[in-house]
């Protein structure tokens, strides 16, 4: 009978050779390869976060991802919004008929310090206006690109600093006719 679960956790043998691992789990240190991966992994979910929230969600609750001086940014056009307010505003004010869904991939987050990151996500944006429910044909997207973001640790919280979105390729926003949002066309 192995009796090993009976003795103390310190006492247990541990076969990778890491008495450390043994230890009571507290806040990890980001630079070790344990909490290099919770950091990254936290910058990932943030990354879904965002875009979840926008398609699914409130949109002015992005602004919540952010540090209070946050910024969003376009390459192309010059479009700047910085701090948790103007980004609420900015996010809150997209059409309320408009249907969104974003797909990321290839999502890198880099570790940068042990409070600091910076992370690269492709991104492809299928959106329509004039959307009353119901299922549409398909479309193509409207957008493809990239976010280059960086994330700062603030009071134990992983947020958004900057977001700045580079597109490859890009359309205008369908908007559907009455009949075609009541039809699905």
């Amino acid at each position: 009978m192995d009796t090993t679960d009976a003795l103390d956790p310190r006492d247990r043998p541990d076969p990778l050779g890491r008495p450390d691992l043994l230890e009571p789990l507290g806040r990890p240190d980001p630079l070790d390869p344990v909490g290099r991966l919770i950091a990254e992994r936290v910058c990932e979910r943030l990354i879904v976060e965002f875009v979840r929230t926008l398609d699914l969600g409130e949109p002015g609750d992005v602004a919540e991802l952010f540090t209070p001086d946050g910024v969003w940014e376009w390459a192309e056009g010059d479009r700047r919004i910085e701090g948790r307010d103007a980004l609420r505003a900015y996010f809150a004010g997209r059409p309320a008929d408009r249907l969104s869904r974003r797909l990321c991939t290839n999502i890198l987050v880099t570790l940068t310090s042990a409070s600091t990151a910076t992370a690269s996500t492709y991104f492809t944006t299928y959106r329509v206006d004039g959307h009353t429910g119901g299922m549409l044909p398909p479309r193509l997207p409207v957008q493809v690109g990239r976010y280059e973001d960086t994330f700062r640790e603030v009071d134990g919280r992983w947020l958004l600093t900057a977001r700045e979105l580079f597109l490859d390729f890009a359309g205008p926003t369908e908007r559907l006719s009455p009949a075609d949002a009541r039809t699905g066309a």
